[in-house]
Order: C-alpha cells, then structure tokens, then sequence
C-alpha cells in the first residue's frame, strides 16, 4: 500500500476527491491531507509518503514550490499536478522539476485514478526490477570476481570469525577448510611505475599457472600491489607445509626471472593452524621482505631465517579487541561477559609462560583504560582517588579471580558510560531548546540550522530529540510560536500582523492560518475570549 498525501486549497475538491476514490482497491491509503504548500511540506517531512497530489494555485506556496522543495529534500517521492488548462503550459515550462502525472481540472475520479494508476505502476515495476532474483543473480555473478578478491584480501587485513570466513568462502566457492595455512607475498623489484599493475598480473598469472602445474593447495590473489599466494595443506599431504611453499615460490620466482627478464622477491611468514589468525601469517611475510634492504633482491626470504620466534602466543587480535570496546560502550552484559570470556578461554591449555600471560592482562587493561579515557568516564570518581587500574593485576590470585576482576570493572565502566550517554543526550537537547527558544522568532530558524549549531548530523538530532521531547523538532517550533503568540495575544495590543512578525511569520495569513489550525480559532476570537475570561 503506497502513502499519498492530498494537497489542494479547496475543502469541496479535498473531501470530494477523498470520498469519491476507493483508494485501498488502487493501492493506495491517504495518510493526510493538507490546503496549502507550506502544510503539506511539514507533513511530508513527519510521514515520508510515496506520492504527493497537488493543486498548483494555493495561498502561501503553490503547488510548483512544493514539487521544487519536496523534489530538492526528497527525490524518490512522486508527484502528481493539478492544473486547469490555463496553467498547464507554464506548469510544464517552468522549474525544471520531476513531475511525474499532470491532470487538467475539471477532472472526474476516473481521470485522477488513471494517472494514480500510471504512477503505480512504475513504482511497482521498480520495485519488482530491484526484487528481481535473476538480475541480482546476474549482477552478482559479473560481480563474483571482484568480490572474491575483496573477500581474500579481508582475510589479511582484519581479524575475521571463522565461521563467516568459511560461510563466505563457500559462497565464493573457495575451499579454505584446511589443517594449516601460509602466506607469501611476491614484491616486483624496481617496478616502472606506468607498467606496475600489467607486472602484477603477469605475475600472477605465473604463479597460478606454477600452483596447477604442481597440482598445490593454494590461493593467488592481488593485495595493496602485491602478490600473495595463500598455501594451504592437503588432506593427505605428508610433507611439511614450509618445504612444499618455499618450493613452488622459488619455482616462481625462477619463472618469472626466466620468462619476464624482471626479478621478485617473496617473503614467507609463519604457520598458522586458524584461518582467522592468517594476518598474522601475513603480516610475518610481509616483515620478511623487510630484510630485501640488508640481503638483496631477487631471492626468497623465509620469517624463521632471519627472525627467531617466539612460541606460539595468545594475542589480544584486532577482532577480538574491536567486540571488546564495542561491549564496553554499547554492549549488554551477556555480551560482555561472552568476549571476556572468548579472550581467558584461548589461554585455556597453551603452553604459555608467565611474562606472555602478564602481557595479554596488560593488553586487556590498557584497553579498558582507554575505552574509559575516550568515553570521558571520570575513573577517580568511579573507583575511589586511591584506585589505580593497572595495579589490580598485582592483586589476581589467579586466572579467574582475573576474569572476575576485569569483568566487574567492565560492567561499572558499561553503567558510567551509559549514564553518560544519557546525560549527553539530554545536555543536547536542551541546548538544542535554549536555541529554539532564543531564535523562534527568527523566520529562518530550521532544524538544519539547529543541528549547523550544535555540530551534529541531522539524521542523529532527529532521533534523540524526538526520544527525548516524543515529538519532531517542526512539531516542537510550531507549537513554541503557537503559545508565544498566544501569550502575546493576551498580554499586549500587538495587532495580527505584529504578533506574526515577532513569532517569526514573514507572511501575516500563513500565521493566521496556523494559528487557526492549532487553536481552533482565529487570532482575533482568541483575544476576544481571553479578554472575556479576564
């Protein structure tokens, strides 16, 4: 069902036009209805309707005025012009605007429902277009390419959950389901700038051609200009997967040098036995050709060769870090104790010693120490002035008295946080009615220009004034001025047009229509009966 909003300055042509259609059985459900172009522009900003009908003589903004506004902030909506034969030419040369129907007066029912009708069926047809299953299949199959070389670059450059690598990866039809992994990155030496990117491919090429020629696990793939084969084991592969990668990379490397009269050098990084843990694998390639400055170009360099590695640590990942912080400021509890809990367990029979596991403690509680310091949470305040939060770790009897500690702390930073929130909420809006109430008699005074002075999106002042205040900012402005005339009405001799001016109303009947509309009464009545009263 498509929202409509019915706009024309005559009651008999509203209430005639309303009552004679049978809206649902076209499709269509009227949400509003409005005599005026400023009225019917307040009310499509509060209920964002599909199609607007409008007449194009009416006081205070004519039809063609509202077709530019409503075309300006809100383009998808459609609109349909009302116009007597008189009118018709200059309503089709005049701003170039985006009417979609024109209907002559006198019109019947039928001929407005026939260019409804049109209208429907366009909005239809663009929906069923963007609905269409075997488009977006087509789309996504020319797409696939891209897609899959922006998947395997995410394996790299962000710590990703293994389930949705392997959910992906089958999408994708790529088979990453293996016992371990490692990375390689071939770097062209001395590249032209102009002919990098037709070295990169050809590189590439070679490199799958050598993996198919060998019949190996693996995965070639451009990455920030650089070529990256991705080696993984194979079910019954007994050899070691470090001895099977250096061989077919220094395959490559010959090949290259063989076929292209150009060199490369590939550094090889570490094992990894998670897909999830492949940017560390990536990241010790890509320090391997580090060591190209010291040893040269034009070889292999292998991480374990020049660099001596530590055992296998547990790290604080980026991924892990990232849900971390994100509980610590928006998160529920549950969650909370969830990442807090994904973080003790990894150390759950690792054979770690007691310097790594100090350092993974304070890795987590500089975490929180900066979460804290950028949510602005007062730490002093919270915990007492004698509390320092790296000292606690001294404290830790062991490793879940740790996981105890870290979590209750956790969940009165949350609380403080949240509250805070809260507080910055209410600290906004009510700068945001400060400046209402200072500036409501200026007549360009927007919410536009409430949010230009409070320096905050538009989309995000929407939504916390209306939680806060339970009605929109045009709604608010209105009735601000409704009750400021309404006072002045009372207490002064202003006449109409006066008390118009000085609530912001640069147009006298605009004001007198409003204000009628919101009392139920005309200024005029008003006073009379608050002089009665009094």
């Amino acid at each position: 069902m498509y929202k409509l909003i019915l706009v024309d300055d005559e009651e008999d042509v509203r209430e005639g036009v309303s009552q004679e259609i049978d809206w649902h059985s076209h499709g269509y459900e009227v949400v509003a209805k409005a005599e005026n172009g400023r009225e019917a522009l307040e009310l499509v900003e509060r209920l964002r309707p599909d199609v607007v009908v409008t007449d194009i003589k009416m006081p205070f903004m004519n039809g063609l005025q509202l077709a530019e506004s409503i075309g300006r902030e809100y383009p998808a909506i459609r609109i349909i012009i009302l116009t007597g034969f008189d009118e018709f030419e200059y309503a089709q040369k005049a701003v170039k605007l985006q009417i979609d129907e024109y209907v002559l007066k006198p019109f019947s029912a039928s001929e407005l429902m026939e260019a409804l009708d049109k209208v429907k069926r366009r909005m239809d047809e663009e929906a069923a277009h963007r609905e269409n299953v075997q488009l977006l299949r087509d789309s996504y199959r020319k797409s696939l390419p891209v897609l899959r070389e922006v998947f395997l670059s995410s394996l790299l450059s962000r710590q990703l959950v293994q389930h949705d690598v392997f959910s992906k990866a089958c999408e994708y039809g790529i088979e990453l389901r293996s016992p371990e992994y490692l990375v390689a990155v071939i770097c062209v030496d001395q590249p032209k700038q102009e002919e990098q990117q037709l070295f990169l491919f050809a590189v590439k090429n070679i490199a799958e051609e050598q993996l198919n020629a060998g019949k190996q696990e693996g995965i070639v793939f451009l990455h920030e200009d650089q070529v990256v084969l991705l080696m993984q084991t194979m079910a019954d592969d007994t050899q070691r997967i470090e001895v099977r990668t250096q061989n077919i990379a220094d395959e490559i490397r010959r090949t290259i040098e063989k076929y292209m009269s150009i060199t490369v050098t590939i550094g090889i990084g570490n094992v990894v036995t998670d897909v999830a843990a492949l940017p560390y694998s990536y990241k010790d390639a890509r320090q391997a050709l580090d060591y190209k400055s010291i040893l040269g170009c034009n070889r292999m360099i292998v991480i374990n060769d020049v660099e001596k590695q530590a055992s296998e640590q547990i790290r604080l990942d980026e991924r892990r870090e990232h849900e971390f912080v994100r509980c610590i400021k928006m998160g529920t509890s549950a969650e909370l104790r969830t990442v807090i809990d994904e973080m003790f367990d990894q150390m759950m029979g690792v054979p770690i010693s007691i310097d790594d596991y100090r350092i993974f403690l304070l890795e987590i509680m500089t975490t929180i120490l900066k979460t804290a310091h950028r949510a602005e949470v007062d730490m002093d305040q919270l915990f007492g002035g004698q509390y320092h939060l790296l000292q606690v770790m001294t404290t830790f009897t062991g490793m879940e008295d740790a996981r105890g500690q870290i979590t209750e702390i956790c969940e009165r930073i949350m609380a403080s946080i949240s509250s805070g929130r809260q507080t910055t909420y209410r600290r906004l809006i009510t700068q945001a009615l400060d400046y209402t109430h200072t500036h409501y008699h200026s007549p360009d005074i927007s919410i536009h220009k409430v949010c230009d002075h409070l320096h905050i999106s538009l989309g995000y002042f929407s939504g916390i004034f209306k939680k806060e205040t339970k009605t929109t900012f045009v709604s608010y402005l209105l009735s601000l001025r409704m009750e400021k005339a309404k006072e002045l009405l009372r207490t002064t001799d202003l006449k109409s047009f006066e008390v118009a001016e000085k609530v912001g109303y640069t147009d006298p009947n605009y004001f007198s229509f409003s204000f009628r509309k919101y009392a139920g009464m005309s200024a005029k009545e008003y006073r009379s009966q608050s002089e009665q009263e009094g």
